[in-house]
């Protein structure tokens, strides 16, 4: 296919600051079109796969499910429905490895399937969705338990629904996929762009916004003109720019996108709705056109197995809750032997100490990194100063200030220098030239700051529970005092008596209270001032883990060293 031609509406692109140039390494996968992966087995479908509240199961162990229906509902406000991926029958509802940087295990429903793959009884679909009220489409998207599916993992419904507070007048529908290796995204674009684009429809039509803009990267020209060949096809084209940008990472990083695209500026610890502006991933786009139109749920996605430590990378259109092991098997395998095995991107990915995990909604990658992909780097050294992480910090952060203070525990320093504005891209760590993992150091004190925040929170809790019960003593204290008073005459000294003795058993239990908090307040500071090291890990394309998970063997390969990483 030739190149395509210049967009003759394309608005002239902002730029922001900072970002770097990474070997995109896309030419291993998207050479040839998505595959539909082989049924497994078993499934493992984590029923942490959003931001929020983990879902309810409704299923029980034995209980014979359908594709397509419901097996756990949403746990609040800010949670997302979970279905079953093929028909089958459940055989455990326990905790299983999931994609995690610690490796921890979450709640998982286990469905041995029967190989019908017959579908549970859908919903009629909304052919007409423009001319119904938009709580009841957002209500399908929330059945259908979409998620952003880009990485985020925030809860559709939730994010579409900004309220009347923050009107919306831009929808940035987001298919750069900047992180290298990664194509699933490249080939969504290619081969369903006209769900796409009837996904952007519905979203408009739900947020009430003006215009539609299409974000993507300028090294996916196939991807682009399938993108304006069904914009023209459709009735977007008055309202819709598809969008060439370069090919710097963090591109697709949330805010940066809407710098670019709009020349605005999401406020620090703000959101984009509070500037007229919501992002979604195509992606997620294609899965509402589903769920809108079709009445599925989200039961799968296309998900890039690459590496050149797998023999025939490509993509594949997987299950959810498939494990990582079955799809690299149905791409021939490992070839070569591995170093480290991602889910997701090179720099911002989760690394593996097992190939067993399941695929959830926002895995779009499994990596199998070769040790010339990822060589070791050597020790950590010292900080020279250079300022080369802050030349290419997109934030406009100085890395080095808050690496400075995370290592040291300072964590009211960290948040002065708006350590919460870090979106852990890893560039800074992958231009250090001392190969400090920083981004593990901003984690840690993340980490370390909601730990201290939360306990903040419940020492105010029990503080002001404490004063109510006093305030009620009290009144029940004057209460009694005033019957008392009404009394005989003879009985108010003995009243008066009491009463002197409840004060002052009062003004001691406060005294106490009082010792007590100031104790824990110096416990609390003694115990931050303690930590100084972070864990260390990998973050960067070229740079060796710090924490090292149980050594896995895979096969075809000696043993693979695996370290922490982040999802984006």
């Amino acid at each position: 296919m030739q190149p395509p031609q210049p967009n003759p509406v394309q608005r002239p692109l902002g730029r922001f600051r900072g970002g770097v140039r990474l070997p995109d390494e896309k030419a291993l996968s998207n050479g040839r079109p998505a595959r539909l992966a082989p049924l497994p087995r078993v499934l493992t479908i984590s029923l942490r796969q959003h931001i929020g509240a983990p879902a309810r199961p409704v299923v029980a162990v034995g209980e014979r499910v359908l594709k397509g229906q419901t097996i756990a509902t949403p746990n609040g406000y800010v949670s997302a429905a979970v279905h079953a991926s093929s028909s089958g029958r459940v055989i455990g509802i326990e905790n299983r490895p999931i994609p995690h940087p610690s490796g921890l295990r979450g709640p998982c429903i286990l469905i041995e399937t029967d190989g019908e793959d017959a579908w549970a009884r859908l919903p009629e679909p909304l052919t007409h969705y423009d001319a119904l009220d938009p709580g009841r489409v957002r209500e399908r998207i929330r059945w259908a338990g979409i998620v952003g599916m880009g990485g985020g993992a925030f809860p559709t419904s939730v994010k579409l629904s900004p309220g009347p507070a923050n009107p919306v007048r831009t929808l940035i529908v987001n298919g750069t996929e900047c992180e290298p290796y990664v194509t699933c995204d490249d080939l969504l674009m290619r081969e369903r762009a006209g769900a796409i684009v009837e996904g952007a429809r519905i979203i408009l039509h739900l947020l009430g916004a003006d215009e539609c803009l299409v974000g993507v990267e300028d090294n996916k020209p196939e991807a682009i003109e399938s993108l304006r060949l069904a914009v023209a096809d459709s009735d977007m084209k008055g309202r819709t720019r598809i969008l060439a940008i370069p090919s710097i990472y963090p591109s697709g990083s949330e805010k940066q996108l809407i710098r670019m695209l709009t020349g605005l500026e999401v406020p620090s610890h703000g959101i984009p709705a509070q500037i007229g502006v919501v992002c979604q991933n195509v992606a997620t786009a294609a899965a509402v056109a589903d769920a809108v139109l079709e009445g599925k749920p989200s039961i799968s996605r296309y998900v890039t197995v690459t590496g050149r430590g797998i023999r025939a990378p490509q993509n594949l259109e997987a299950h959810i809750g498939a494990a990582a092991s079955e799809l690299i098997a149905h791409c021939g395998g490992y070839g070569r032997p591995i170093r480290r095995l991602v889910l997701g991107g090179p720099m911002m990915g989760v690394t593996l100490g097992s190939d067993q995990v399941p695929i959830t909604k926002t895995a779009g990658c499994i990596l199998a990194l070769t040790p010339e992909e990822a060589p070791d780097p050597g020790p950590a050294l010292a900080c020279i100063r250079c300022g080369d992480c802050a030349a290419v910090c997109p934030v406009s952060l100085l890395p080095q200030q808050l690496y400075s203070h995370a290592r040291a525990g300072d964590l009211d320093k960290v948040q002065d220098y708006n350590l919460f504005d870090c979106i852990e891209c890893g560039c800074c760590a992958y231009v250090c030239p001392s190969h400090i993992p920083l981004v593990q150091y901003y984690r840690h004190a993340k980490a370390e700051s909601w730990v201290r925040e939360q306990a903040r929170r419940q020492a105010e809790h029990a503080h002001d529970r404490y004063a109510a019960r006093l305030q009620r003593q009290a009144r029940e204290h004057r209460r009694s005092r005033a019957r008392q008073e009404k009394g005989p005459s003879g009985d108010k000294a003995a009243a008066a008596a009491g009463s002197a003795t409840m004060d002052r058993a009062a003004i001691q239990v406060a005294i106490a209270a009082a010792r007590e908090r100031a104790a824990a307040k110096r416990a609390a500071r003694a115990g931050t001032g303690r930590g100084e090291a972070a864990p260390k890990a990998r973050t960067g394309l070229h740079e060796e883990e710090r924490v090292q998970p149980a050594s896995t063997t895979y096969p075809g390969s000696e043993k693979a060293e695996h370290g922490a990483a982040r999802e984006d």
